[in-house]
């Protein structure tokens, strides 16, 4: 765990790096993620994992490629973090484009659940939501080990508009009340929490792990449901956040098919933008029961 004094350092960091132009901040971006290539070689065995399950199509060089790529978005979106921890509201509104109907929720007489699925740039959809509709927000997460990381996480989280944070462990309960008093629930839909409350969906023809719980809030709550997709821009242009259409049947009373939908919908999304996606998270990390492990450990060299 990175000790607190360290946590202090990077937070100095960050707060300086957010005074660079956004050209600057993404190349070095691009350069974190060069170096995280060579220095995390258990995040780069995950990554290249996945597209291997999930690309078979392609040579093992395309999906070499392809993960290096996947890093250098992965350093710029740690980096930019800073804007978001430390940028005016003003400019943040100038990074963020906005592309489809970001205010639904305002005009809309039904609860409203935004899907923001693991994108690289998910972080900036919370201030995309909060500078551009009048909805309140409400955000699950997790809490970090850190304290000092965890303060400045949820500060920044807080920064704009009426938002509240609950913390994972705390159970949904707090959010259903929330969402009752008239708060939009903010849902990232797309990680492997384990096998309860969840079935195995194909994901890319893997059999996912995949919730089934956001359907099933949607239905009990009588929710419109609305993704949100993240794309960040090349070259430091910033990013471009798109409300999409809301998935049509969804929910449909049927919480299997309801997760295939979702599952096909962001399959679909991901193969528009691949480089893009979060493939550094064991996704197929929980097996049917008798199934090994699609992550193997590592063979040790003599």
């Amino acid at each position: 765990m990175l000790p607190r004094f360290g946590a202090h350092l990077l937070i100095g960091l960050l707060w300086l790096l957010h005074f660079l132009p956004l050209p600057a901040l993404a190349a070095l971006g691009q350069g974190l993620g060069g170096l995280l290539w060579r220095l995390a070689p258990a995040r780069k065995r995950i990554a290249l994992r996945n597209l291997a399950l999930c690309f078979p199509e392609l040579s093992e060089p395309e999906r070499v490629a392809l993960a290096r790529e996947h890093f250098g978005w992965l350093g710029r979106s740690f980096l930019e973090r800073s804007l978001l921890w430390f940028a005016s509201a003003k400019r943040l509104q100038r990074i963020v484009h906005i592309k489809g109907d970001i205010g639904l929720a305002d005009r809309s007489g039904a609860p409203m659940m935004w899907l923001v699925p693991h994108f690289v740039g998910l972080e900036w959809t919370g201030p995309a939501l909060l500078l551009n509709q009048q909805t309140p927000a409400v955000n699950v997460y997790q809490r970090q080990s850190n304290p000092v990381l965890d303060a400045r996480l949820l500060a920044s989280r807080a920064r704009f508009g009426k938002n509240a944070l609950v913390d994972r462990h705390r159970g949904i309960r707090p959010v259903l009340k929330l969402i009752r008093e008239g708060f939009g629930f903010i849902n990232a839909p797309d990680m492997d929490f384990g096998a309860k409350d969840s079935a195995f969906v194909e994901f890319f023809g893997v059999p996912a792990c995949t919730l089934l719980a956001p359907a099933k809030v949607a239905d009990a709550m009588d929710m419109q449901v609305q993704p949100l997709v993240v794309t960040m821009l090349p070259g430091g242009k910033g990013l471009v956040v798109e409300a999409c259409a809301p998935l049509p049947g969804y929910p449909s009373g049927d919480l299997l098919a309801d997760a295939k939908q979702l599952n096909a919908w962001l399959e679909a999304r991901i193969r528009e933008n691949p480089a893009q996606y979060l493939w550094v998270h064991k996704r197929f990390k929980t097996r049917p029961e008798g199934e090994a492990s699609l992550y193997p450990p590592k063979v040790l060299r003599r």
